[in-house]
C-alpha cells in the first residue's frame, strides 16, 4: 500500500510538507504542491481517514441524516437517498447514511466527531431538533425541507408545499369541482410534526375556504385494504364528490384507482383525479394523473451542494434563509369538469 513517505519520495519533499499539502494547514510554493499532487496522482495515494480526521482536513464524507419510520414508503425514502449520493459523487463525496429510527442519535454522534465535512437532512419536522445540534457544532448543513416559518436560520431547500395546497385546489375549482375528497398521508405523519405535510394542509384549507369547496378528508396507512376502505368512506361522506385528490404515497394511489374501476366510477369521465406533490412518475401509473410533481431531484442537488459551499467558505454556516422551489401543475388530461 502507498504510505505518504512514498509520496515524499516521489516528489522530492519531506513527509511534514506533504502533510502541510493534504491538510492546508501552512502555506507552500504552487510549483511544490504541483509536485506533490503529481506523486499523488501518479501513485494514486489515498490518505488514511482517520490521519484526515487527526489533522483537521476534508474527509470528503458527507452525513445523511435520514430516518426510516414505519408509516414511510421505503422505495420513496432511497429516491431521496440515491438522489443525494448521486450529486455527492459528481463533486467527489461519498455519503455516509445515518438511518435509525430517531431523528437525532446519529447526528449527534457524527456533530461531535471529525468523522465527515458536513451533513444533509430529510424528513424535517416543523420543529427539528437537528437544526440545534448542527448550530452548536457550527457544521455545514442543509436540510431537505423546511424547519420553523423561514428555515430555522439554517440552509434549506423544499417545495412550496403551501403554495402547492392552494393551486392543487384551484386547479380542481377552475374546471368546476366543487366537492372534493383528499387522500392524505397516515394520520402519524401529523403526530410527529412532519412540516411539509402541515403545510401543504394549510395551503389547502385555505384556497378550499376562499373558493368555498368542500373538502372531505381521509388518511389511510400503508396496511393492506386500508386506501380501499378510505375510499369508500369518501364517497359515503359525500356522494356529490367529483374529484379526488391525492397527497399521498404511490401504492395508497395505485390502491385507490384500483378500487375506483371496482365501483363502476372512469377516471376522468366520472371522476376527476389529481396528485399532488407526487414523488412518483404518475404518467406511468394504470389511469395517467394529472399532477404537481414533487422536484425531488433538484431539492437534494440544492441540498448537497449548498452543504457543500460551506464546507469550501463559499457560504457562511448557518444564517441562510430557506429556498422554496414554486409548484407547477403538469396536465395529464385526468381532470375535466364535472358532469353534474
Amino acid at each position: 500500500m502507498v504510505t505518504i513517505s512514498d509520496v515524499a519520495r516521489a516528489a522530492g519533499v519531506s513527509i511534514s510538507t506533504v502533510s502541510y499539502a493534504l491538510s492546508g494547514k501552512r502555506t507552500i510554493t504552487a510549483s511544490t504542491r504541483a509536485r506533490i499532487e503529481a506523486a499523488i496522482r501518479e501513485l494514486e495515494y489515498q490518505p488514511h481517514a482517520g490521519a484526515r480526521m487527526l489533522a483537521g482536513a476534508r474527509t470528503n464524507i458527507l452525513a445523511l441524516s435520514a430516518p426510516i419510520h414505519a408509516d414511510g414508503h421505503l422505495p420513496t425514502h432511497m429516491r431521496f437517498v440515491t438522489a443525494v449520493v448521486d450529486t455527492a459523487r459528481r463533486h467527489d463525496y461519498d455519503v455516509l447514511l445515518l438511518a435509525t429510527d430517531d431523528d437525532v442519535s446519529g447526528i449527534r454522534r457524527v456533530a461531535a466527531s471529525s468523522l465527515v465535512d458536513g451533513v444533509v437532512a430529510m424528513g424535517v419536522k416543523a420543529h427539528d431538533e437537528r437544526v440545534e445540534i448542527v448550530r452548536r457544532a457550527a457544521l455545514p448543513a442543509a436540510f431537505i425541507g423546511v424547519s420553523g416559518d423561514h428555515g430555522d436560520g439554517v440552509a434549506s431547500v423544499d417545495l412550496d408545499f403551501e403554495r402547492a395546497g392552494r393551486l392543487a385546489v384551484a386547479t380542481l375549482a377552475d374546471a368546476g369541482h366543487r366537492a372534493v375528497g383528499v387522500v392524505g398521508h397516515p394520520p402519524t405523519y401529523l403526530e410527529r410534526g412532519t412540516g411539509f405535510v402541515q403545510r401543504f394542509n394549510a395551503g389547502l384549507e385555505a384556497e378550499a375556504a376562499a373558493r368555498g369547496i368542500r373538502l372531505d378528508v381521509v388518511s389511510p396507512t400503508l396496511a393492506r385494504g386500508d386506501a380501499e376502505r378510505a375510499f369508500d368512506d369518501l364517497l359515503a361522506a359525500s356522494p356529490e364528490m367529483t374529484a379526488v385528490l391525492f397527497h399521498c404515497n404511490e401504492p395508497v394511489v395505485e390502491a385507490v384507482l384500483r378500487r375506483i374501476a371496482e365501483r363502476g366510477l372512469e377516471v376522468p369521465t366520472d371522476l376527476s383525479a389529481f396528485a399532488a406533490c407526487a414523488s412518483y412518475d404518475t404518467a406511468h401509473l394504470a389511469i395517467p394523473l394529472s399532477s404537481i410533481p414533487l422536484p425531488l431531484e433538484q431539492m437534494c442537488r440544492i441540498a448537497v451542494e449548498s452543504a457543500l459551499r460551506q464546507v469550501r467558505g463559499v457560504d457562511a454556516v448557518g444564517g441562510v434563509d430557506a429556498e422554496l422551489i414554486p409548484p407547477v401543475v403538469e396536465d395529464l388530461g385526468s381532470v375535466l369538469r364535472p358532469r353534474r
